[in-house]
């Protein structure tokens, strides 16, 4: 879709406002300007969904506005190969689940195969059809069943032992390297330089030094390639890949921005992924040790790549390109090889049973 924005009017911002309405974000108002008030209200709500507050309603935000509206009841749930039901409705279902032991993955509102799998096990134990479809009969009995797990959240506990029961290194492991943007979409473009060629000649690094590790590695696009995120996401998991590495560059306009900042899946409730996390964490401080850029910190977002993907992901923005101090760095090939060398480390470091302190 085309991005509206504040000044644009239309039915699409007819539609947007709509939606803010039910949500109860907006008041009811027949009205197709996107005013300050709406300014205001999609801001808000890109906060509340972990979702780069920017103002703009672009085709995740307006996504995450279509999926907000359903609560769980308003439609019957089951698992479609080609065109998965999302929504909050699911996410409600996911946790229903969770809370009682079933094991339906990572909380994120999209129903999946071990949505349906935890669903039919819930099922059969409470003496209904094993079906794996969420009808009437099977919401009463949601209804009536109380949170039987306590003790933290069981996904992010199973999550944490199927990492610590798995190999303490790297060699061998898929790794998917994914350069930001691609083809029309350039990122940011500032001092001289665009963000769609520092991306691939970053990811071209990561890629030579986890294969010169014993690393299996993977690009998602060439030089000129042209996929979204979803694309991104598909490829990473079709080929069952371990971990999956998107490299990205920022920019502001207040030129006075700068600095390392890591990204995994998660939202404000604080549902989110542990490894995901963790590597995050790694992957920023090895690369903050290593340029000498301001550290600012891992965060939890819900942006597609990192939600969509069903192994730790982490989306890494190095520096701005339109600092100029930042871009002065991003020029040399010392500090590119410098990021490579970084995630190289924190990957291994990911796997390895000591953790020892990045590498100045």
């Amino acid at each position: 879709m085309q991005p509206v924005r504040p000044g644009d009017r239309g039915p699409v911002v007819a539609d947007v406002r709509s939606k803010l309405t039910l949500l109860g974000l907006l008041p009811d108002q027949v009205c197709d300007e996107y005013d300050d008030a709406v300014d205001r209200a999609v801001r808000g709500f890109q906060q509340l969904r972990a979702l780069t507050v920017d103002g703009i309603v672009g085709a995740e935000t307006y996504r995450a506005l279509e999926e907000a509206r359903w609560r769980l009841g308003d439609r019957v749930l089951s698992f479609m190969v080609s065109h998965p039901l999302i929504g909050d409705d699911v996410s409600a279902l996911q946790q229903r689940l969770l809370d009682m032991g079933f094991d339906c993955g990572r909380r994120d509102g999209i129903f999946g195969a071990r949505t349906e799998a935890a669903l039919r096990e819930f099922q059969r134990n409470v003496g209904l059809s094993g079906d794996g479809t969420c009808g009437p009969r099977t919401l009463e009995m949601l209804a009536r069943l109380a949170r039987t797990v306590t003790g933290g959240r069981p996904e992010a506990l199973r999550e944490n032992e199927r990492l610590l029961g798995g190999s303490r290194t790297p060699r061998g492991k898929l790794v998917i390297v994914d350069p930001g943007h691609g083809g029309q979409d350039l990122g940011v473009v500032a001092h001289g330089m665009r963000e769609v060629d520092l991306t691939y000649d970053l990811a071209t690094r990561i890629e030579g030094r986890l294969a010169a590790a014993g690393v299996e590695a993977f690009l998602t696009r060439g030089p000129d390639g042209d996929v979204d995120d979803l694309d991104r996401a598909t490829f990473a998991n079709a080929a069952e890949a371990d971990l999956v590495i998107s490299v990205h560059v920022d920019g502001h306009r207040n030129p006075e921005c700068h600095g390392i900042a890591a990204f995994y899946y998660g939202v404000p409730d604080g549902t989110y992924s542990p490894s995901g996390e963790r590597l995050a964490e790694l992957v920023h401080a090895e690369l903050v040790a290593r340029t000498g850029l301001l550290g600012c910190r891992a965060h939890p977002r819900t942006w597609d790549l990192l939600r969509r993907t069903r192994m730790p992901t982490v989306r890494v923005e190095v520096g701005y390109l339109t600092n100029p101090g930042d871009a002065e760095r991003l020029a040399e090939s010392e500090l590119r090889d410098a990021v490579a060398d970084g995630v190289v480390a924190a990957v291994q470091r990911f796997y390895a049973a000591e953790q020892q302190e990045p590498a100045a």
